[in-house]
């Protein structure tokens, strides 16, 4: 006996269509592919929320480590010189005062030199 799809079938196809409207070839037009493009896009979207916070705090790291070379510091000891000196900015502040105000981050670069 042959199952026609309801009306609740049809509107879980059009969801699915619709999530992965901008895909490339069947991907958007066929419902068995596109199911599987968009399940396994929802993956990629979940891992990459995490995987998003890593990169930027490489980023921050590596934008912070340039401006405190130019310093006369490296990375760890600008950071363990902040720490002493009780100066509690974190790295997404202290990357884009590196970028945006080059003169308070040089400041912040002479107290972490005078308390190590």
């Amino acid at each position: 006996m042959r199952v026609k799809g309801g009306p609740q079938t049809q509107r879980r196809h059009k969801k699915v269509l619709a999530l992965t409207k901008g895909q490339r070839g069947t991907k958007h037009s066929l419902y068995r592919r596109a199911n599987e493009a968009m399940m396994k896009s929802l993956v990629y979207a979940y891992r990459d929320r995490r995987n998003r916070k890593r990169e930027f705090r490489r980023l921050w790291i590596a934008r912070i480590n340039a401006a405190a070379h130019q310093n006369g510091l490296n990375y760890s000891k600008f950071m363990f010189g902040l720490q002493q000196a009780g100066i509690g900015l974190d790295r997404k502040i202290l990357a884009d005062m590196a970028v945006t105000d080059p003169n308070g981050f040089s400041k912040l670069a002479e107290t972490a030199k005078l308390t190590l």
